[in-house]
């Protein structure tokens, strides 16, 4: 807080405006609000994340976790009855009175921010609570803070009511969804480079959330961790070392976007609370060095300092909160405080090009421009680089270890990732923004280029071989991929005929409905789409060829009918698009203002060449490829049968024949056995069959009369009469 005053106070943001004065109260209230919000958010996050991913959640030693544990009725009244760890209760206590903090202060920001905005005191008539009622409904400053307050009010209220780790999940990525809409309001909503500002703010404010709720966490189950001191650090130290990375990373993308030239950073108001906020996020980074290098490895061994490291430990944690304030009151001054060069474009001199993608339109499209033309998206830059370092740390697990891992599926995550980078940030989404061919470009290889590297990378596989499993009930990152792998979830989207509906559907329902036209209009409708297609070719390619642990899985001819299904509704879907004479998304791709390129509707039917042609080599290759494995099965199966055969000297393959033998034996010995007298009901069947039959209906039924068939050579008995039928047979014969 004082941070925050004299961060105000320097900028001079409390200053009374000169046209309009909504009052000190606002003016005072509103950044102090917003401080206390942003640290009880914090706070609920650090305890939801403590209790999910770190903190064991009874006192009760636990087996590895399979993934496959049975929730019948006495398992879970058994963990009803065990006591909670003192440590999980401690923390869900603080994410249910951290929670109530927070929906109170997401109100009183609501309310302060509509006071400062419309320059109007705190007011209780009509008028103003009208006023307030279209602000929140009807404007997105007002819509994005009332959309963060009934989300806080959810989390709060299940905060309340669950204490089952997968359930708790639920709230925690509901918390974290409510960075979205701040992401999306303040400076960066007004930057030049929109998407960038918000994608860094996205992974700024996320980052910080983490690293500052756990350091608060930690100060409150301090007394209560007991033995599991060590392991609680050590486990936190790896998330605060990623809450570090994305913290000081999308500061310096985020400030330069803001800020242009030396001289602003250094020598205006503005850019010397950056410069304060990354020397205090360095210092942060020093001391979580300082944990993980010298004190965690004390408190693990049988030092006889141990007690001393303690000490100091805590010391450090007290320090790291306190420098954690400043920064955070550093923050919220920033963000009531204006950048020392408004990079804001008048509306009336944008072209259209700029009012529907909100930036310039690029040059014209030739080959070298694939290349060069490039516009950072920074959540997948994000994502690759976590990708990869979580990638790289598990292979240098696994080499320590004594293990191998394959040099081919290395090369494809990694190639993987760069592609998706390229997909999201290169030519293909500069251009994508502005041409439906481009667009389809990007689009196909979101669906088939970069999954079918990603999926041949194995990452689950490297995962649960790399990771440790957990022995105190808790749930780490090789858990929760046990969880989600067995689940009825997966179980449905996985499954292949899922998997290949949902891979080809996708392309209608998307294509042929209002989200098209969603996701060229709105960042956060684009980077969804960039996720589902994804995801959606991820799960199909691994459903086909991939390594990775499914619940499910198709038999090879299956597979190659899928694929052969699949490249046909491709080529159906590509034909449509170029046989339209309907421009999709026409209030968008038919003002774009091109003046190179051919129009709307001929690049839309361009587009639907290349949905065909990009859609099918890549299927094709899948083809291949299962094709391959199929025949490799085959391979295995056939010296998986040799070997045993050689193990047990043919011994399947003599019983086959010995059971062959004997059956020939027995049949010749019933050859050779002389004819006994026949049961009495066969003989009377016998006769009455005789008296019944002629030689007419011999040769109606295709064969001979009786006394000339080749099946007895002794001549029948053409004087058999009714009296020799014995009594009583006649009529059942008949």
């Amino acid at each position: 807080m004082v941070t925050v005053v004299l961060a105000l106070l320097w900028t001079g943001a409390t200053a009374v405006p000169l046209l309009a004065d909504p009052g000190a109260f606002t003016r005072w209230g509103l950044p102090l609000a917003t401080a206390v919000h942003n640290l009880a958010l914090s706070a609920v996050i650090g305890a939801l994340a403590f209790a999910v991913v770190i903190l064991p959640k009874d006192l009760k030693k636990h087996r590895p976790h399979s993934g496959r544990q049975k929730d019948d009725a006495a398992k879970r009244t058994a963990a009803l009855v065990q006591p909670e760890h003192p440590a999980f209760a401690r923390a869900m206590t603080l994410a249910m009175v951290a929670g109530a903090v927070w929906t109170i202060s997401a109100i009183a920001v609501l309310v302060l921010t509509y006071s400062s905005i419309s320059a109007l005191p705190l007011s209780g008539n009509a008028e103003y609570t009208n006023m307030l009622v279209f602000f929140m409904t009807d404007l997105p400053v007002g819509q994005a803070w009332l959309t963060i307050t009934i989300v806080a009010a959810v989390v709060t209220t299940l905060s309340f009511g669950l204490r089952n780790i997968s359930a708790l999940a639920v709230p925690l990525v509901l918390a974290m969804l409510s960075f979205i809409p701040q992401a999306l309001i303040g400076h960066s909503a007004s930057s030049a480079d929109h998407k960038g500002a918000v994608n860094s703010l996205l992974l700024h404010i996320s980052g910080a959330s983490l690293w500052v709720g756990g350091i608060i966490v930690l100060v409150v189950v301090s007394s209560v961790l007991g033995k599991i001191t060590a392991q609680t650090l050590k486990r936190f130290s790896a998330l605060a070392l990623f809450a570090f990375v994305a913290v000081t990373g999308s500061g310096i993308i985020n400030a330069a976007i803001r800020i242009t030239n030396w001289h602003d950073l250094f020598y205006s108001s503005y850019g010397q609370l950056i410069v304060a906020k990354f020397t205090a996020t360095v210092v942060l980074g020093v001391i979580g060095y300082m944990h993980r290098e010298w004190i965690i490895p004390r408190l693990e061994g049988g030092s006889k300092n141990k007690g001393n490291a303690r000490r100091l430990l805590w010391q450090l944690i007290f320090v790291e909160l306190l420098i954690m304030g400043v920064v955070s009151g550093l923050a919220v001054g920033l963000g009531r405080s204006a950048p020392p060069e408004s990079r804001e474009q008048d509306a009336a001199a944008m072209t259209p090009a700029q009012i529907l993608t909100g930036y310039p339109l690029p040059p014209e499209l030739e080959f070298s421009r694939w290349f060069t033309e490039w516009r950072m998206d920074w959540l997948w830059v994000a994502f690759a680089v976590l990708g990869g370092a979580a990638y790289f740390m598990g292979i240098r697990k696994l080499r320590q270890r004594g293990d191998k891992w394959s040099v081919l599926r290395s090369v494809s995550w990694f190639v993987g990732l760069l592609t998706l980078v390229y997909i999201t940030s290169g030519g293909t989404a500069v251009y994508g923004a502005v041409t439906f061919s481009a667009h389809m470009v990007e689009h196909m290889a979101l669906m088939v280029v970069a999954p079918l590297f990603l999926a041949m990378g194995s990452p689950i596989s490297l995962a649960l071989q790399a990771l440790t499993p957990r022995r105190d009930g808790s749930r780490g990152v090789r858990e929760w991929i046990l969880v989600l792998v067995h689940s009825r979830y997966s179980k449905v989207i996985t499954h292949p005929l899922f998997a290949a509906a949902n891979f080809s559907g996708s392309l209608v329902l998307f294509y042929y409905s209002p989200a098209f036209g969603l996701a060229m209009k709105y960042h956060v409708a684009h980077e969804l789409m960039i996720v589902h297609f994804t995801i959606t070719g991820y799960i199909f390619v691994q459903s086909m060829i991939g390594a990775d642990p499914l619940p499910t899985r198709a038999p090879y001819p299956f597979r190659l009918l899928l694929l052969l299904a699949t490249m046909a509704f491709h080529a159906f879907f590509g034909v449509s698009l170029m046989m339209s004479t309907t421009l999709l998304s026409g209030e968008y791709f038919g003002n774009m203002g091109r003046p190179w390129g051919d129009g709307a509707l001929v690049d839309q039917q361009t587009a639907g060449g290349i949905a065909w042609g990009v859609g099918e080599f890549p299927t094709l290759m899948i083809a291949m490829g299962v094709a391959y494995m199929w025949a490799k099965s085959d391979a295995r199966e056939t010296k998986r049968k040799d070997r045993a055969a050689d193990r047990n000297k043919d011994a399947d393959l003599g019983a086959y024949n010995d059971m062959f033998a004997q059956l020939a034996a027995r049949d010749a010995s019933m050859a050779e056995r002389p004819p006994g007298p026949q049961l009495p009901h066969v003989q009377h069947a016998k006769a009455a069959a005789k008296i019944e039959r002629t030689p007419e209906d011999s040769w109606s039924e295709g064969g001979r009369p009786e006394n000339n068939g080749p099946a007895d050579s002794k001549p029948q008995n053409s004087k058999t009469s009714e009296s020799e039928t014995p009594a009583g047979t006649q009529g059942e014969a008949n």
